[in-house]
């Protein structure tokens, strides 16, 4: 039994040796283990072990990096960036029209938005706030946290004579939904092996005509997941829900309580909450 205690406690003295070996970079869901051969302003460059490649990940995506002489650095770049669990957390969503903040973050989709005031006297501030809400409320949908403006058109009021009619305010908005992290798909799926089961509680959808975020109450309150699977990097499942127009949805998050489901049809997003039985 001492020899074996012993072969034991030699063996951890390696493991841990070994771990003490290789820097590790911790990004949103993984951790790599390499060596740091430098810190830029923009990014980190890094190679595996037993490796001569040098590999490049940007700071975006970086929450700290454990060096192998025991200090850690951390990243203030991560730290603005707010976790969003479902359309509701749109107000989280950061808005920016630098390219490089985006950088090394996951691209989830493009959004536009369309707001245009009721009269000529509409004010103009208001419809291009309105415009960009539904901009951040799209990109919560998808799971972003980023939201990557690429237009931003205001046309302002436009006063009519006795040919032509007046105009109101109207502001066309579009962008990129990103997000520094991605569901991580090995961990839904103990989850789903666990219990493929969950309580649908509510569906929220957000059309190109509709100016807020609407409800509507589930056609079904149990649903089963039949199938999980990775594409490009997201979590798909499949999963025949009576009243939805499609049976294939992606994880844009899930948590001990709850799964956030999305999918688009035509102009429309939707956000499935179901939760654990």
């Amino acid at each position: 039994m001492k020899k074996l205690i012993t072969a034991i406690l030699v063996c951890m003295v390696f493991t841990l040796q070994a771990q003490q070996n290789f820097d590790k970079i911790y990004t949103g869901g993984k951790v790599i283990e390499c060596t740091v051969k430098e810190v830029t302003p923009d990014a980190v460059k890094y190679s595996y072990p037993n490796e001569e490649l040098i590999n490049t990940i940007y700071k975006n995506t970086i929450t700290r990096i454990e060096f192998k002489s025991g200090r850690v650095e951390t990243f203030s770049e991560t730290a603005t960036l707010q976790t969003v669990t479902s359309c509701l957390d749109w107000e989280k969503v950061n808005v920016t029209q630098l390219e490089y903040e985006v950088k090394g973050l996951f691209k989830l989709g493009d959004v536009s938005a369309k707001a245009k005031g009721a009269t000529a006297f509409s004010n103009m501030n208001k419809i291009k706030e309105r415009s960009i809400k539904k901009l951040k409320i799209q990109a919560a949908m998808m799971g972003g946290n980023t939201l990557y403006m690429t237009q931003l058109d205001t046309k302002g009021n436009v006063w009519g004579n006795e040919y032509t009619a007046s105009q109101s305010t109207e502001t066309n908005t579009s962008g990129i939904a990103y997000s520094n992290v991605l569901p991580n798909v090995q961990d839904f799926e103990k989850i789903v092996s666990n219990n493929d089961r969950f309580t649908f509680l509510t569906k929220y959808y957000l059309g190109n005509s509709n100016a807020d975020l609407k409800n509507a109450s589930p056609a079904v309150r149990q649903v089963q997941i039949t199938r999980v699977y990775k594409n490009q990097g997201f979590i798909m499942v499949n999963a025949n829900i009576k009243g939805e127009k499609t049976d294939t949805f992606r994880v844009t998050y899930f948590d001990e309580e709850n799964v956030i489901l999305m999918y688009q049809d035509k102009r429309k997003i939707y956000n499935l909450i179901l939760k654990h039985n």
